[in-house]
């Protein structure tokens, strides 16, 4: 007995969700077999920072005298540091403080950017024009000069870290978002809003932001590896996480010049996790902008 009509359409939606995010994913890593890579990049640094109590070989704080400076082998697959500290462990566990302060870094930047960029378009006039000035201020000094500015003043650690990161990136998202509200901001539901007798805040909150979320989602997806970056710098200065945390730039200051020659891997295999992290982001939010952007979808 065939089945009836409203059924067939009923099993067909509840079939739909299950299949429509694999095909979604099943395109993106045909037609962007890069973005891919860099996604699978993300997921393995992912997976380290949330398993690293589990997969980590050694506690990434032990400290082995009777193994100081060992060369990769089997007992420490990639050697081990001044203080008989395994490097393979200390790099697992260095990705979750990279994560945690890029995640950081990029969500509050990302944030505030987003929502300083939609109020200078949705206001215009005077406030936009004040607004863009000091933005033109910030966008006068380099990011690692802002970055370093920062911890100058707050001081060292992880939370100031994230905040001295997340200063440079606010201005350049509210630029981004900014061109993109002003199209959003002459469209007919904004008028509409107004004509309804909606707050500024609703219509800014509600009804513009929503609609440029996807230059948000490119600017927090690049503001990730950046900030991986930047952590990694601060750390190298002295000026980020202190020891003994485990974090890429503090495995590369102890190791740089000291032991450069005598133990080259206490700085090779950090500096491969943070240009492996680094270029995953880059791949991935390239490849995401390519996605999103209606200019440059193809069929």
């Amino acid at each position: 007995m065939a089945a009836a009509p409203h059924a067939v359409d009923e099993l067909t939606r509840v079939q739909e969700p299950s299949t429509g995010w694999r095909a979604a994913v099943g395109k993106f890593v045909r037609q962007r077999p890069l973005g891919a890579v860099g996604a699978a990049l993300i997921l393995l640094t992912a997976f380290s920072a949330l398993t690293a109590h589990w997969i980590a070989p050694y506690d990434p704080l032990l400290n082995d005298y009777a193994a100081m400076l060992a060369a990769p082998g089997a007992g420490h697959w990639l050697g081990t540091d001044a203080f008989g500290r395994d490097v393979l462990s200390r790099i697992i566990f260095g990705s979750r403080t990279a994560l945690t302060v890029g995640l950081g870094a990029s969500l509050i930047g990302a944030t505030l950017g987003s929502l300083i960029g939609v109020s200078s378009a949705y206001f215009g006039g005077r406030v936009d024009l004040v607004v863009q000035r000091v933005m033109d201020v910030f966008f006068a000094f380099p990011v690692i000069i802002l970055a370093l500015a920062v911890v100058a003043i707050l001081g060292t650690g992880a939370g100031n870290v994230i905040l001295a990161i997340a200063t440079p990136m606010v201005p350049r998202c509210a630029r981004v978002v900014r061109s993109s509200a002003l199209a959003a901001r002459e469209m007919p539901y904004v008028d509409a809003a107004r004509a309804s007798g909606f707050s500024h805040a609703r219509i800014i909150l509600r009804h513009m932001l929503p609609n440029v979320m996807a230059p948000i989602l490119i600017m927090g997806t690049a503001f990730l590896g950046e900030a991986i970056l930047l952590e990694a710098s601060l750390s190298f200065l002295g000026l980020g996480v202190q020891e003994p945390t485990a974090a890429w730039g503090l495995m590369l200051r102890g190791a740089a010049v000291e032991f450069a020659e005598t133990a080259p891997w206490m700085a090779i295999f950090p500096g491969l996790a943070i240009s492996l992290a680094v270029f995953g982001f880059n791949l991935f939010g390239d490849s995401l902008r390519d996605a999103l952007d209606p200019r440059l979808r193809t069929q």
